[in-house]
């Protein structure tokens, strides 16, 4: 299994609010960066290849690679455009998408600990989604939407005739099969030859997770995290928030070596 974690963007909305010049998977709390935890998480349930799809300040993220001096050290993509959105670096890093076997799409900005993350890897091979039931009402937050068991939209805003019976909100970590990652990574290509390369890429998943509606080559199930601590990092409040409310809820990290 690999994890690929998206880090190449320059964090606009925190960014215009505080004093940072830094990638927001160098963000520290109790001192680590979320970058640290990620990986200590990782290897913890046995995911070691891990590459990362940088951008901003790149050389920070590899001098706290330095620093930290994890082996094997992550692979790492460059994505000169990063100031686009996030389907671009989606794209950069295809050819890890595409390398056999089932790929973690995984946001860089999220604070959590080992209860968001082992239901995803549980399994041989899955194409999986995480849904907190629990989430706050909002224009901000992507909206999973569940039907019979079977995930039916992922989007910011639903449409008001959309049939459910579960909603929540879709923590920014997705697992793909081996053929589900190939195909999502041709939708992110026709993306960006289309001209949709500033577009979020949850969008692309949405339309992956669209097809198999349609067609059952990609099969998905979700995963009810609902009550398990995590945050996601956009606006300078969730620091705080990641701060005080979810980082004393966390599980001790599991003691790995780098």
């Amino acid at each position: 299994m690999r994890a690929i974690i998206l880090a190449a963007g320059l964090g606009s909305r925190l960014l215009q609010t505080e004093d940072r010049q830094s990638p927001k998977c160098l963000l520290r709390f109790e001192g680590m960066t979320l970058l640290e935890r990620h990986l200590r998480l990782l290897r913890s349930l046995g995911v070691e290849d891990v590459v990362l799809g940088l951008g901003f300040e790149y050389q920070q993220v590899e001098a706290e690679l330095d620093r930290i001096g994890w082996t094997p050290r992550p692979s790492i993509v460059l994505n000169p455009d990063y100031n686009l959105g996030s389907v671009l670096t989606v794209h950069t890093v295809a050819q890890a998408l595409t390398a056999g076997g089932d790929v973690l799409l995984m946001d860089a900005d999220v604070l959590y600990d080992e209860r968001i993350l082992e239901p995803l890897v549980a399994g041989a091979e899955a194409n999986r989604l995480l849904i907190d039931r629990g989430f706050e009402e909002g224009d901000e937050p992507v909206k999973l939407c569940v039907r019979n068991g079977v995930p039916v939209e992922l989007r910011k805003q639903v449409a008001a005739n959309l049939v459910y019976d579960t909603i929540g909100e879709s923590v920014g970590f997705f697992r793909l099969t081996e053929a589900a990652a190939r195909r999502f990574a041709e939708i992110v290509a026709s993306y960006v030859d289309s001209g949709r390369a500033n577009l979020p890429h949850e969008e692309a998943v949405r339309d992956l997770l669209l097809e198999q509606l349609r067609t059952p080559l990609h099969t998905f199930d979700v995963a009810d995290v609902t009550g398990a601590p995590w945050i996601e990092i956009d606006f300078p409040n969730d620091v705080a928030r990641a701060a005080d409310e979810v980082l004393p809820q966390l599980e001790p990290l599991p003691l790995v070596t780098p």
